[in-house]
């Protein structure tokens, strides 16, 4: 791999994150066009890693207000005001368990290997976006619960699969069980956080083989192109969600999705 196919690779991870058009579904398919596709996962990792810290910068006063409120809680300091964020946090961390049970069942499908059925995967997540249009969410104030936690948990575990967007599966899940925009958002791109930074444990194993094929400097590039890229596109995506105009990304899946499956 050499530095421009890294930052072709970083760039679109960076634009493909936050847009609901699926990371992974894209790197398989350019992997495919480069003849990389043995390259180890733990570079796409890496490449959500990149991401990550764009969420954590985005949302930097959000994951505060938060890890405050759980430190309060945990030294039993908590104020009256911090009953929303504990709650937030539970229901966070059992999404986070649905997430970690439904991924390590489909992990190891192997879909990657079969670029047809990610381009079928990227028309179910078309599908899904289109059906944003009729669910707007709540109005009220009312907090996310059990069933949210479950429904959107699920949601990001099918986002394993290369095809199916996480951001798009997941704010889309968030819709569908009553939140409003701007919350389902937000939990959307909170709960990514320990679902990445648990794929880059688990794809530590592999660092070995990575260094092999790819060096540190082409890493590097890869990695800056996809924060970049990366903010620009997550900042795009929360002003289409908060306009409800995430059924547009349909219309680039679509000709993607049957592109693959005639010409791949």
């Amino acid at each position: 791999m050499n530095h421009l196919q890294a930052i072709a690779f970083g760039a679109l991870q960076g634009l493909s994150e936050f847009l609901p058009v699926s990371s992974s579904g894209h790197l398989v398919l350019l992997k495919t066009l480069f003849g990389l596709e043995n390259v180890p996962r733990l570079f796409d990792v890496l490449l959500h890693g990149a991401t990550l810290l764009v969420v954590f910068f985005v949302f930097r006063r959000r994951i505060g207000e938060l890890l405050s409120v759980l430190g309060r809680f945990m030294l039993r300091r908590s104020a009256p005001g911090d009953a929303p964020g504990i709650r937030i946090i539970g229901v966070l961390l059992l999404a986070t368990v649905f997430t970690g049970v439904l991924g390590m069942l489909i992990k190891d499908l192997g879909i990657e290997a079969y670029p047809k059925a990610v381009s079928a995967l990227f028309l179910v997540s078309a599908a899904v976006l289109i059906l944003t249009r009729r669910f707007d969410g709540r109005s009220d104030e009312e907090l996310p619960g059990v069933k949210e936690a479950a429904i959107i948990g699920i949601a990001q575990g099918i986002g394993v699969l290369p095809g199916i967007s996480r951001s798009g599966i997941t704010i889309s899940a968030a819709l569908f069980a009553g939140m409003n925009r701007k919350e389902a958002g937000e939990f959307s791109f909170l709960l990514a956080i320990p679902a990445i930074m648990g794929a880059l444990v688990l794809s530590l194993k592999d660092a070995r083989e990575l260094t092999l094929m790819v060096s540190p400097g082409v890493l590097l590039s890869g990695l800056a192109a996809a924060t970049l890229v990366g903010y620009i596109s997550l900042r795009l995506l929360l002003r289409m969600i908060r306009g409800g105009r995430l059924y547009l990304f349909a219309l680039y899946l679509i000709p993607l999705g049957l592109s693959g499956l005639f010409f791949l």
